[in-house]
């Protein structure tokens, strides 16, 4: 980890680039090392088009306009051919655990989509490995040619008491991190986002956030908010508990990004691979007419086949210009917006001085890429990867991250009382493309005392196994929506901190699920009528692989996907994380963890048998 006084020697060098680049413009015979010519310029400055050459040199903007005098015997001219020339794209948050790839591998597969600079928020792996997994990961990105920073979180657990992490994390343990250049500031803090209920009944939390945002704020770092469903009073606390200032990734409809909008929070309207918010979001400017200078575009969560598929940021913008928004104006989302909230001075604008990080577009409706550069060098063209980014091998200590043995059916089982066939249960319900859920009552039958899946009903077992040697305790409760026709599904991803999560038809095929996924040391398994159908391995802290490439990965996700939706019946666009998201006690209405089925607005743990 850098110290602060290490980073003298960058701000010298930065300011020999400015002096180098003011002589070549203002000195006879000062040329430019490459200028691209015959473009439109997307100018996210004053939202308009223009004709002007962007002039680069020692990888930052020398001049954007008439840049023919700056062309020498040794400048490479790019002729662009009247396309649409902007700044490299921005995602403002994400998560690089939820599509299970290390740094390097997700931007091997987003650089060539536009995609320069991305925040992201280690969230899952600090819940399993706490601060050094985190700072692996942040030392990762070091590594990286393009411009990858961190929003870490300050509270670990989010709900103390109602889900066991493999670490604790607060003010304390996250003070050495904040000062690593590499950190943006704090991620979402997700501890106050149920306000009422934790200033109620867990005071200490909210001291605990308080004294990490201060200290973060105090070292020029940003704070990033997560405030679902929250309005006035409640709304005005969380802005507070940012130091007046935050942002907030989980706003799901028009009305809640009025007022968030005109209270200042940045709304991060997420588009990603299961949750896909912001054609609601966007219609607080398409039909309220209210101003985009606090609204970014974000994934928050992808899976790699749609990554490659569809694309990053740039199929994101095509979304919301089908939804009725400037072409440039949606571009301002993903550039100038959120440079401005996170203050980069070297992302999100063309301009003299700044990284020459550029995108090229073919078009502004379809927003196919033509080429991409990174501090004026190319590092893309027409959807290939044109520079080489070496694999990425993490510390063998991220790789032991399971730490309980195998469970058996009685521990998965829902009892029933005695002396009875019949019983209601309640039962999380789940809604397709959110990580909102609904609640139902449901009436099940009992064989031998045991409450027994429905799959003519669509409600079946799905529980919460502790995994961090903290306990073993499991949490039961029943789903609906998940879909599955037979066999059960198993996973290590189980948001937010990352116990087994498992359901099925029946509780055999779960205990064999999860029993696979222990002993892969964590991943994804499928299994039916006892056997293995598909698996995936995590082994960095259950959560990721450093030994598959992006397109791997793709490819044996898009196998389990198949298995899922062919042979056992669901028809959910991503299983997968629509079944991790289940365990995100952050997000209404009811989640299950460990320690149950969990009432996340009134923060307590419910009864599953009525």
């Amino acid at each position: 980890m850098r110290e602060r006084a290490e980073l003298v020697p960058e701000v010298v060098k930065r300011a020999v680039e400015w002096r180098v680049m003011i002589h070549r413009l203002m000195s006879p015979g000062g040329y430019a090392d490459l200028v691209l010519t015959g473009g439109r310029f997307v100018n996210v400055a004053t939202r308009e088009i223009h004709p002007a050459d962007v002039a680069v040199a020692r990888g930052r903007v020398l001049l954007v306009g008439d840049a023919k005098s700056l062309i020498g015997p040794a400048t490479v001219v790019e002729d662009v051919g009247g396309r649409f020339v902007c700044p490299g794209l921005i995602d403002a948050h994400m998560h690089f655990e939820s599509s299970m790839l290390t740094a390097t591998e997700f931007s091997r597969l987003s650089i060539p989509t536009g995609t320069t600079t991305i925040v992201a928020d280690p969230h899952e792996i600090g819940n399993v490995l706490g601060v050094s997994g985190m700072q692996a990961m942040v030392d990762e990105a070091r590594t990286l040619p393009s411009t990858v920073l961190f929003a870490v979180p300050c509270r670990v657990p989010d709900v103390p008491g109602l889900e066991t992490p493999g670490e604790f994390i607060g003010a304390r343990e996250i003070a050495p991190l904040l000062l690593d250049p590499g950190v943006q500031g704090i991620g979402e803090i997700q501890g106050f986002s149920n306000v009422g209920p934790v200033y109620a009944h867990r005071p200490e939390v909210v001291d605990d956030i308080l004294a990490a945002v201060s200290q973060a704020l105090s070292l020029g770092k940003t704070v990033e908010g997560n405030a679902p469903g929250l309005s006035g009073r409640d709304l005005a606390a969380h802005i507070i508990c940012g130091g007046g200032g935050v942002s907030c990734h989980e706003t799901t409809t028009k009305d809640e990004a009025v007022e968030k909008l005109r209270n200042g929070v940045y709304v991060f309207m997420r588009e990603g691979s299961s949750q896909r918010d912001m054609p609601q979001c966007i219609r607080a400017i398409t039909e309220e007419g209210l101003d985009s200078r606090f609204a970014a575009l974000v994934s928050d969560d992808m899976v790699p086949g749609d990554l490659i598929r569809q694309g990053h940021m740039n199929d994101i913008l095509r979304r919301t210009v089908r939804q009725g928004i400037d072409p440039v104006e949606a571009i301002q989302m993903v550039t100038v917006n959120p440079a401005t909230h996170f203050g980069l001075r070297d992302a999100g604008l063309l301009t003299p001085g700044r990284r020459a990080d550029i995108c090229v577009l073919d078009s502004l409706t379809e927003f196919t890429v033509h080429q991409v550069y990174l501090a004026g060098r190319k590092a893309a063209q027409d959807g290939e990867l044109l520079i080489d980014l070496p694999p990425y091998r993490y510390p063998d200590s991220l790789r032991r991250s399971v730490r309980r043995g195998p469970v058996s059916v009685e521990e998965l089982r829902v009892e029933a009382p005695a002396a009875t066939d019949r019983v209601r249960v309640r039962s999380i319900v789940v809604v397709p493309d959110e990580n909102l859920t609904g609640t139902a009552e449901v009436e099940l039958s009992v064989r031998d005392g045991v409450v027994e899946p429905s799959v003519e009903l669509d409600c079946l077992p799905i529980v919460v196994v502790e995994r961090h040697g903290r306990g073993g305790r499991v949490g039961k409760a029943f789903v609906r929506g998940m879909q599955l026709r037979r066999g059960a599904i198993a996973e290590s991803v189980s948001h937010d901190t990352h116990n087994i999560i498992a359901t099925g038809t029946t509780y055999a095929d779960m205990v064999t699920a999860v029993n696979h996924v222990i002993a892969m040391g964590g991943g994804l398994a499928l299994v039916a009528d006892g056997k293995i159908q598909g698996r995936l391995a995590l082994p960095l802290g259950g959560l990721m692989t450093d030994e598959l490439d992006g397109h791997q990965v793709a490819q044996q996700m898009e196998e389990l996907s198949r298995i899922v939706r062919e042979e056992m019946g669901s028809g959910l666009h991503v299983p997968f994380m629509h079944l991790s998201f289940l365990s995100l006690a952050t997000s209404p209405r009811w989640k299950v963890t460990d320690a149950g089925l969990i009432d996340v607005d009134r923060f307590q743990v419910l009864p599953v048998v009525l």
